[in-house]
């Protein structure tokens, strides 16, 4: 039976769904980005987690990212078999593990700055457009984190 009025479980007006079917689909982007670099999107946000604070704590990595260890470990072992990092455990705390950049890690970041100039090219929307769409979902997270 047809209604006139919108239909508030319609899947197109999901926001769950928008959001899920377009981080997908950028992730895909970045993946084909990711690849001659050697990394995984996962792999990337540590990178470049590293790349704005180095070294730091697991516990920071995870944080910021928003992972839990179970996630974020494999991806630490692996970019360290990669040569990216080095695990250790920190001088002032025994507990906490330390992640640093080794001197492939720090080069990788040179041939990483094209990544969001192609993604922006991709997507065909000004940088300006993407820096505000980025900016709504940062706030839209912040909301979520205090609901």
């Amino acid at each position: 039976m047809a209604s006139t009025e919108l239909d508030p479980l319609a899947l197109d007006r999901q926001l769950c769904f928008a959001l899920a079917a377009t981080s997908r689909s950028v992730i895909g982007l970045y993946r084909d980005l990711l690849e001659p670099l050697g990394l995984t999107h996962p792999q990337y946000l540590v990178m470049l987690a590293l790349w704005e604070h180095d070294p730091r704590s697991v516990r920071a990595i995870a944080d910021e990212l928003r992972l839990d260890s179970a996630t974020l470990s494999p991806l630490l072992k692996r970019l360290e078999a990669a040569g990216y990092v080095r695990r250790a455990r920190s001088g002032t705390d025994e507990r906490q593990l330390e992640v640093s950049l080794t001197t492939a890690g720090r080069a990788l970041r040179d041939r990483a700055r094209a990544v969001p100039v192609a993604v922006a090219d991709r997507l065909g929307w000004p940088v300006a457009r993407l820096e505000a769409l980025k900016d709504e979902l940062t706030a839209l997270l912040d909301v979520v984190d205090t609901a």
